[in-house]
């Protein structure tokens, strides 16, 4: 091993770099990384199987937890496929009112993408004031949903609150001051040299390897791919919206940070627009407990990249099957690729750039007997007993600390 001079190297799952509970297997030579392999699921919470035990209506605020940042994202995606099976025609105010939030929520994401962006390179004061920033757009949607995150705005057939002329003045003010902060990011993006030469070149991810390797949101438009599910499949109310779908052709991290800073103005705008031409009337229909029988696939452009869902009804209240294909499995082939042959000091960064969120991604359906030697269909049920019966043999008893909160 000495004389080759290569090595492995575990990466996570608890590491200093990662925020996330995910593992990487690094081969090295020298520091080059010759070779990568991804272990999930450390954080599998069962969701989608907790999804076919629970009412439709259950599942909307339940789905949404799939992910804090992208908690519109998941809901909007779920309630719309339910909608469409049950041919239920959502007022037009609801879908603007979903735009809306779904924009506030792009913003608030990339800016949290910046900072977490700036202190993997070391750049901490981007990271102090991009998250100050990032506090007016969390005060705008605790405004108008009530809370700062898992919003809970959707519901099936619509959404469960409006928005007056009061609160669209003060997000229209949130939006100028947000404007002029991302000019300010753009420019540091675009003009500081220490950060072009510290991004430039690291993480090149081909347009060939993108469509290859099947990349998706800003990293597959930052390699000159023109692919966007709010233009090429539009839902809510992008189709009666002007913006601009932003690409770059750097191929590297770097690009990835101009793409993310440009869609923030584009983000912007799409706001102005939708408070501008929102149409008055209900915000919500009626839609049955039960839904009928059929199955859809259900896309919407998070500010990772394509979100899909499926979803299949029995008609009955429960559905019948639900699975997710959140944007950072799809990119996480990507990954692989882009660390090969790179250094191992640039491997926080060029898995950062892809804004990864493995709360979204983890999944598992399987458990291994090691007494039977059998693999095992999890339920819901028996997942949350397996849990509690783990941890009562590391001697954490919940029923006894439950006791105990009950006396308080």
């Amino acid at each position: 091993m000495r004389k080759q001079n290569k090595f492995r190297i575990p990466i996570g799952p608890q590491h200093p770099a990662l925020k996330e509970p995910a593992g990487f297997s690094v081969a090295l030579k020298g520091e080059k990384i010759k070779g990568v392999s991804v272990r999930l699921g450390y954080n599998h919470r069962g969701i989608e199987k907790a999804c076919e035990q629970r009412t439709y209506v259950q599942d909307v605020y339940l789905i949404e937890r799939i992910c804090g940042i992208c908690s519109h994202t998941h809901s909007t995606c779920f309630v719309q496929g339910v909608e469409e099976i049950a041919g239920l025609a959502v007022p037009k105010r609801a879908l603007y009112i979903r735009t809306i939030i779904g924009e506030l929520e792009r913003i608030h994401s990339h800016y949290l993408w910046l900072g977490v962006a700036g202190h993997e390179i070391g750049f901490d004061t981007l990271l102090m004031y991009s998250w100050r920033d990032r506090e007016v757009v969390m005060d705008v949607l605790a405004m108008l949903t009530g809370n700062r995150v898992n919003y809970g705005i959707n519901c099936i057939g619509g959404v469960r609150r409006d928005i007056d002329e009061a609160q669209v003045g003060q997000v229209l003010k949130a939006i100028d001051i947000l404007e002029e902060r991302t000019k300010y990011y753009i420019e540091v993006a675009t003009e500081e040299t220490t950060m072009i030469k510290r991004l430039s070149g690291v993480g090149v991810l081909s347009r060939e390897d993108a469509l290859r390797l099947g990349a998706v949101g800003p990293t597959a438009r930052a390699s000159g791919l023109d692919y966007d599910i709010r233009r090429i499949d539009p839902y809510a109310a992008y189709a009666e919206l002007d913006f601009d779908v932003i690409t770059d052709t750097h191929c590297d991290v770097y690009g990835r940070t101009v793409v993310r800073m440009k869609e923030l103005m584009q983000s912007c705008r799409i706001i102005r627009q939708a408070l501008k031409n929102m149409p008055q009337g209900p915000i919500s229909i009626k839609a049955p407990r039960k839904i009928a029988a059929g199955e859809v696939i259900s896309r919407y452009e998070a500010p990772r990249g394509e979100d899909v869902h499926y979803i299949k009804s029995n008609g009955t209240e429960q559905p019948e099957r639900v699975k997710v294909r959140a944007p950072t499995l799809a990119n996480m082939k990507a990954v692989k690729h882009m660390l090969r042959d790179r250094y191992l000091a640039d491997m926080p960064i060029v898995i950062a750039a892809i804004d990864p969120c493995f709360s979204c991604t983890d999944r598992t359906i399987a458990l291994d007997n090691r007494d039977t030697k059998k693999k095992e269909i999890i339920e819901w049920k028996t997942l949350r007993n397996y849990g509690i019966e783990w941890y009562k043999g590391r001697g954490i008893d919940f029923t006894d600390l439950n006791r105990r909160l009950a006396s308080i």
